[in-house]
């Protein structure tokens, strides 16, 4: 059995949950521990735990998970506890898809995105990652994107030598032209960290999203992450677009949206992923 954190088990019995009998790591986890726990009276849940993180970052991914639980979207999984070294989640129980998996999650992303606000940023910052992420409200939404997006990942990539001169450069002269090359958009509820990692299923094999990066930004950031590392098909993107029109020309826009998530694992994993972020500043510089 791992090592499980007493407010865990404490919770379980309080809340008349049944007796920990069971728990086994699982994978997935690049920041955290994570386990499968089960109690004798059946009780199956997931729990993510890790001793040496920022004191908020779970409190900020239970807030997310829940922002994200809107009317017609995807399965999020239910938070049970949360503390400054835990969080306790439903099991989702993952089965193989279902026969309509990508189409119910485009009908269901564009719910998600459907949910809009008069300002870009989000009620509190959070995290990318380990990384932070800053939330702080913008009219604009290209100010939004340079100010609380690229730069704070440009001052940590030159804190730690990640980048030359002429990447800033580029970097910065990209930014000067995004109303340009970005067309205005609603801030919508958007998870913010959307690779294929993040997709799950439930028991019955519908969509579930999980890890979020949650506020309220540009749809077609989100829908750019799903391009990045691995690809979605082409039948999420037409029942997305019976739900939500997507704009002409919106996949041309990809690897600008994207150049955040690139910036930020530079940050957090070195000097592999520059390659990918001068391809990008090649073509628009």
């Amino acid at each position: 059995m791992g090592r499980i954190h007493s407010d865990i088990k404490a919770w379980l019995q309080d809340h008349n949950r049944g007796n920990l009998t069971n728990s086994g790591s699982v994978g997935g986890g690049c920041i955290h521990e994570t386990f499968l726990i089960q109690t004798d009276s059946g009780g199956r849940y997931f729990l993510k735990q890790n001793y040496q993180t920022a004191s908020d970052i779970f409190e900020k991914e239970a807030n997310g998970l829940n922002s994200l639980r809107v009317p017609g979207g995807p399965v999020v999984p239910e938070v049970f506890l949360v503390g400054a070294e835990y969080l306790l989640l439903e099991d989702l129980q993952p089965k193989p898809r279902s026969q309509e998996f990508w189409q119910l999650l485009g009908r269901q992303l564009a719910q998600v995105h459907n949910q809009v606000n008069e300002l870009f940023g989000y009620q509190e910052n959070n995290y990318i990652g380990s990384n932070s992420q800053l939330n702080t409200w913008m009219q604009n939404g290209h100010d939004f994107f340079r100010e609380r997006r690229i730069k704070p990942q440009l001052r940590m990539a030159q804190k730690q030598s990640l980048l030359q001169t002429q990447d800033i450069r580029k970097l910065e002269g990209l930014m000067a032209k995004l109303p340009e090359l970005i067309p205005e958009q609603a801030a919508s509820l958007i998870h913010g960290d959307l690779w294929s990692g993040n997709l799950m299923t439930d028991k019955r094999g519908m969509p579930a999203i999980i890890d979020p990066a949650v506020y309220y930004g540009w749809a077609e950031a989100d829908l750019a992450m799903t391009d990045l590392f691995g690809s979605y098909p082409a039948e999420f993107y037409s029942a997305y677009n019976e739900i939500r029109p997507l704009a002409p020309g919106y996949r041309s826009r990809y690897k600008i949206y994207n150049l955040y998530h690139l910036l930020n694992h530079l940050n957090l994993f070195g000097r592999e992923y520059l390659s990918q972020i001068r391809m990008v500043l090649a073509q628009y510089t």
